[in-house]
């Protein structure tokens, strides 16, 4: 295997997004696996008491989408509006929570600075994510066949 192959799509298997994509999507579905969904699900089966209804859901959803990627192992591209979600609301989260605590100077040493600490990765599943895939088969509407 050549540095080419890992930079020329595979038209065949995975409909032109290049190898090094789908090797850096099975990592990333691969991390979220083995931090995300472990610590979710560590939270959820070792809690006692009665659950603050936003931390169950905020936790839930944490179990949930890392423990679905694991099928981004196996289907890289069929699991991208996972990945895309996890971009979303992890860039919602440092738009709308950390960039105003940043620019008011109050981040740091705040509870909102150790997630804005792992948040701030948030580049790396972006520049993974074949976005011209993501255009052609979640954006735009699919080109009608003409009739013979």
């Amino acid at each position: 295997m050549s540095i080419r192959y890992v930079f020329t799509p595979d038209h065949a298997r995975h409909e032109g997004v290049r190898p090094i994509n789908i090797y850096l999507l099975r990592v990333l579905y691969f991390l979220m696996a083995a931090f995300v969904a472990t610590d979710a699900w560590t939270g959820i089966l070792t809690h006692q008491g009665p659950w603050d209804p936003h931390r169950a859901v905020a936790v839930s959803v944490w179990a949930i989408y890392p423990t679905l990627g694991i099928l981004g192992l196996l289907h890289p591209l069929r699991m991208l509006p996972i990945m895309l979600f996890m971009i979303g609301y992890k860039t919602l989260w440092l738009a709308a929570v950390a960039y105003p605590l940043w620019r008011a100077g109050e981040l740091a040493g705040s509870p909102a600075e150790g997630m804005a600490g792992v948040f701030v990765w948030v580049w790396v599943p972006i520049l993974a994510v074949p976005w011209g895939y993501v255009l052609r088969h979640y954006v735009m509407w699919p080109r009608k066949k003409p009739l013979s």
